[in-house]
C-alpha cells in the first residue's frame, strides 16, 4: 500500500499540515523541520498528491508546449528537452501541434493556458500583437522566435550562416544559391539576413531562389530553379528541404558535390543518413527545450519588473562538414 501523508507525519513527528507545507511551500517551514519531513517522505517513498498540492500553491503542476508541426524532425528533439527538464522539476507537459495553422495555434494556446502554469511556444506562427496579448494573460517563453520584450530562447542564425559561407568560400565557391522557407517564417527571415551579410562580407554572389515549404517536397520543387541559377553551391532553409533537393538532383543525374554542393540547417537525424551525407549547421535543439523550461520556471517563481530588459538566451550552432560539399566544378 502506498504511503500517505499521515504516515510521513507520524514518522517525522509533526502534523499533517506541517508535512503539506514542507512539501508544497518549503520556504514557510523551518529548515530543520523541512529536512526531517523530506527524509521521512523519501524513506517511505511518498509522492504528494498533485491536485491537493495545487490547492495550496495555486499551481497546476503542468506546463504547455505548442509546436507548429510534430512531423518535422526538428521538433521532437525540442520536445525531449522540454520534457526532460519538466520531469526533473516534477511537472507534466501538455503538447499541442498546430499543423502550421495560425488560427488553430491561437485557439490551442488560449485553451491550453487555462490548464497550465506557463507555456513554451516553439516557432509560433501568430503575429507579434497576438503573442503580446497571450503573454499579457499567461507566463510565456518563446523558442526560436523574438517578439519585442517577450522572454525567449533563440539560435544565432547569423553565426551559423557565417560558418556555412566561410566553409564554401574556403572550398572555392563564389556563387551561392539560397532556398528560403515560408515567407512568414521568422527563422527563414533571420537566416536569409545572416546569409546576405555573410556573403557580402566574403565578397561572394548570393542568388535567392525563393520561398518554399519547409519539407521534403519543398526541396524537390526548388532543385530545378537552383540548377538554373548557375550557382556552384546552395544553402537551404532546413535539412528536410536539402534532402528533397538531393533527391531531385540525383534523379536528374546531377552529382553532389561534384557538380553542386549542398548545405542544410538543423542537423536532424536523417542528415547524416542522406546520400551523400549532408553538410549542415547543427542547432542544439534539445538544449533549447531545456533552457526554455528553465527560463519559464524562473519567471513563474520571480516576476520581472516592467522596466527590466527582456530575458533572452542565445544558442550557437556548429558546422558539421560531411560529404555533400566539395570544391566547385571547373
Amino acid at each position: 500500500m502506498a504511503a500517505t501523508i499521515r504516515d510521513v507525519a507520524r514518522l517525522a513527528g509533526v502534523s499533517t499540515s506541517t508535512v503539506s507545507r514542507a512539501l508544497s511551500v518549503p520556504d514557510l517551514v523551518n529548515p530543520a523541520t523541512r529536512a526531517k519531513v523530506r527524509s521521512a517522505a523519501d524513506s517511505l517513498d511518498y509522492a504528494p498528491n498533485k491536485a491537493a498540492r495545487g490547492l495550496i500553491t495555486g499551481r497546476t503542476g503542468n506546463l504547455g508546449l505548442v509546436l507548429p508541426d510534430l512531423a518535422n524532425p526538428f521538433f521532437p528533439s525540442v520536445v525531449k528537452g522540454v520534457q526532460a527538464r519538466a520531469r526533473a522539476a516534477d511537472l507534466a507537459v501538455f503538447v499541442a501541434d498546430t499543423d502550421e495553422d495560425v488560427a488553430a495555434e491561437t485557439g490551442l494556446v488560449r485553451a491550453l493556458a487555462q490548464q497550465v502554469d506557463g507555456l513554451v511556444l516553439c516557432s509560433p506562427r501568430a503575429g507579434a500583437d497576438e503573442l503580446a496579448k497571450i503573454a499579457a494573460d499567461t507566463t510565456v517563453v518563446l523558442l526560436n522566435r523574438l517578439v519585442d520584450d517577450l522572454p525567449a530562447v533563440v539560435f544565432d542564425h547569423a553565426d551559423g550562416m557565417r560558418q556555412a559561407v566561410a566553409h564554401l568560400v574556403a572550398l572555392g565557391h563564389r556563387r551561392i544559391a539560397w532556398v528560403s522557407g515560408p515567407a512568414a517564417s521568422w527563422s527563414s527571415e533571420q537566416r536569409g539576413q545572416g546569409l546576405a551579410q555573410a556573403a557580402a562580407d566574403q565578397g561572394v554572389e548570393l542568388v535567392e531562389v525563393g520561398h518554399f515549404p519547409p519539407h521534403y517536397d519543398g526541396g524537390m520543387a526548388a532543385a530545378d530553379q537552383v540548377v538554373a541559377t548557375g550557382a556552384t553551391a546552395v544553402i537551404t532553409y532546413n535539412d528536410l528541404v536539402a534532402i528533397g533537393l538531393l533527391a531531385r538532383l540525383h534523379g536528374r543525374g546531377i552529382a553532389v558535390p561534384d557538380e553542386l554542393s549542398v548545405v542544410g540547417i538543423d542537423d536532424i537525424a536523417m542528415a547524416a543518413m542522406a546520400r551523400p551525407a549532408l553538410t549542415t549547421i547543427r542547432l542544439p535543439k534539445e538544449r533549447a527545450g531545456r533552457l526554455a523550461v528553465e527560463l519559464l520556471l524562473t519567471l513563474l517563481d520571480h516576476a520581472t519588473a516592467a522596466d527590466e530588459p527582456p530575458v533572452r538566451r542565445v544558442l550557437r550552432g556548429d558546422l558539421m562538414v560531411r560529404a555533400s560539399t566539395g570544391v566547385p566544378p571547373r
